[in-house]
């Protein structure tokens, strides 16, 4: 009997053990996870993409005529009026050219002097039938060939006079030089450009985008555009002017020109700008895509509810993916926490530490 009172007294120990060692356990450590905040987006932007101001209109000059180039008087970034002197052809070709054409046309003149005076005196003869008629017509015919000869003379002189002129080279109208392509010493051919006049006045930025880019910038009205200059400067562009048609064979990128209305002084032409693009778009979270959880064909993700910080799984609708982004629709609302990492290690209900 006593050794059984002795067992039980044994055993009545070992749970009073038991008991206070499981009291004083500790409780397991709640796990940290990586979370972010939903910000919903209704609208998308793209860029942004480097660009260059520069000039809707300008003009390539060159010399109407071949001939050697002596002198060029602007450079590139030069200010030129209307008419002013851009370079000059030797001009001694063309010299020649035109007195060969004054002795022509004095020759020409005293020929039809001599043959006016000749049938002026021979008609008052055959009306008094003194000559013949036959006489008469001839003189005649001398006449108004030699008549007929000042006129080819002077329409030689004026064409030796407008070549002597195509030897120098002058603006059009008021601009600026933005290149140059001959120097003084080159023997240049009809039309060959020397240098490109700009009007400054007429100002645009131009852009090279992605094709893809350039697919969605199709519908101007969609988008606001913003052209920003050292961030200090900057302006909404008026709208899409043109988008090249094909894309460039070396950088597969497509130019987009942007009409500018009353541009600041700072928007001169060569400054480098930056512009970007936006456009409404439904609204969506973006997420990477280590947040989604796939089961069942179906996309999940884990929302830390407050404020017992516990995670939940909630159904959601995806997008469009970009990089390591996916978007989704719809299943959460904005300010929600989701989960980021970890999410097929957890349960529902789990309690987490959302790390501050």
């Amino acid at each position: 009997m006593s050794a059984a009172r002795a067992l039980l007294l044994a055993l009545v120990v070992l749970l009073t053990a038991c008991r206070e060692e499981s009291a004083t356990a500790p409780a397991p450590p709640v796990r940290p996870v990586l979370s972010v905040v939903a910000t919903v987006q209704s609208a998308e932007q793209l860029g942004p993409f480097i660009g260059l101001i520069e000039p809707r209109y300008k003009t390539d000059l060159g010399f109407r005529i071949f001939g050697r180039m002596v002198a060029r008087f602007v450079d590139v970034g030069a200010v030129v009026k209307k008419g002013g002197e851009i370079a000059v052809l030797d001009p001694a070709v063309q010299a020649l050219a035109v007195r060969s054409a004054e002795a022509s046309l004095a020759n020409a003149e005293a020929q039809f002097v001599n043959a006016q005076a000749e049938e002026a005196r021979l008609k008052d003869l055959v009306q008094r039938n003194i000559i013949p008629q036959a006489q008469y017509d001839l003189s005649r015919r001398n006449f108004e060939t030699s008549q007929a000869n000042v006129t080819r003379a002077r329409a030689s002189l004026r064409k030796a006079q407008d070549a002597l002129g195509y030897t120098r080279l002058d603006a059009d109208f008021d601009g600026v030089v933005t290149a140059k392509w001959a120097e003084p010493g080159q023997v240049l051919t009809a039309g060959q450009k020397v240098i490109t006049l700009a009007r400054p006045e007429v100002r645009e930025a131009v852009i090279a985008v992605p094709n893809r880019i350039a697919e969605l910038l199709s519908h101007p009205n969609d988008f606001a555009i913003t052209v920003d200059l050292d961030r200090v400067v900057s302006m909404k562009a008026a709208g899409i002017r043109a988008i090249d048609p094909i894309a460039d064979p070396n950088t597969r990128t497509r130019n987009v020109y942007l009409t500018l209305n009353d541009p600041p002084t700072a928007f001169r032409l060569g400054v480098t700008v930056s512009v970007a693009f936006t456009r409404p778009v439904a609204p969506h979270v973006y997420l990477p895509e280590t947040a989604i959880l796939e089961k069942d064909g179906k996309s999940f993700v884990w929302v830390v509810e407050q404020p017992k910080s516990t995670v939940a799984l909630r159904a959601v609708t995806l997008g469009v993916r970009e990089d390591d982004k996916v978007a989704v629709t719809s299943g959460i609302s904005a300010a929600e926490r989701i989960v980021i990492a970890g999410v097929h290690s957890l349960a529902e209900g789990e309690p987490v530490k959302v790390p501050q």
